[in-house]
């Protein structure tokens, strides 16, 4: 298996993380289950997890899970989140892949995704949820750094974040700072989303809105209390990781 332990032992703290078996799956991987079996053990609800194998060499990935109800998964890292996110938010996903695997069974397998399987792997990745202030929303659509985590900052004490995206999460594993989530804007009319509503959030994955890219980027280590040195305000003033808005 690959090593895991760099992963900060308060991750479901910090991070929101929703899923309180995440303990579980990783102690069965380390006693010598493959992943997938590991997967499987925690119990869960849409889909199981089998061998990477498994996949057909001529059937696109997303079309398999559709078919099949299974999750081909290879024993790293970036598959072990893949498969926490599925079992902490399996309606989300489910509507994630079936708005993958229609778009397929439409467009078919090309060079390039295509817009809207663009937007779909993007928060499927690298996407997060934000529930937020109204203050802070506006400061981050607006990419005002300074007013969203110097001035406002006391605000995220009432703030939640939810990173949602599996290749965001192996990121932070090794933080750096320049390592940016997608945060996904609710849908027009919508107040909000609540980041541990799997419901909720599946019920805002429309192919007409994400089709538009409905999202802004936020340097996840600027979140206070997720990095030591953003106590800082000297921290937030690297114009290379908060980019100033158009």
């Amino acid at each position: 298996m690959q090593s895991v332990e760099a992963a900060p032992e308060n991750l479901d703290a910090r991070w929101h993380w929703p899923f309180a078996g995440r303990q579980q799956v990783e102690t069965a991987w380390r006693s010598g289950l493959s992943l997938h079996e590991a997967l499987n053990a925690a119990k869960p609800g849409f889909v199981q997890f089998v061998p990477q194998e498994h996949l057909p060499p001529d059937e696109a990935y997303e079309a398999f899970i559709w078919r099949t109800r299974t999750v081909p998964t290879r024993d790293n890292l970036h598959d072990f989140f893949n498969g926490l996110v599925w079992l902490a938010y399996p309606q989300s996903k489910r509507r994630l892949n079936e708005l993958q695997a229609a778009e397929i069974a439409r467009r078919g397998i090309a060079s390039t995704r295509g817009p809207l399987r663009d937007a779909l792997t993007l928060f499927d990745e690298n996407g997060a949820v934000l529930d937020a202030p109204a203050a802070l929303w506006k400061a981050l659509a607006a990419r005002d750094w300074h007013s969203l985590f110097v001035t406002q900052r006391a605000l995220w004490a009432e703030a939640r974040l939810l990173v949602f995206g599996h290749a965001l999460l192996e990121k932070l594993t090794s933080p750096r700072k320049a390592v940016t989530a997608h945060v996904l804007l609710p849908p027009p009319g919508a107040e909000g989303l609540s980041v541990l509503d799997d419901r909720v959030l599946a019920c805002s994955l429309d192919a007409d809105y994400l089709v538009q890219k409905p999202f802004v980027p936020l340097p996840v280590l600027g979140v206070p209390g997720w990095w030591p040195e953003n106590e800082s305000p000297d921290f937030y003033t690297d114009a290379k990781v908060f980019r100033p808005g158009r």
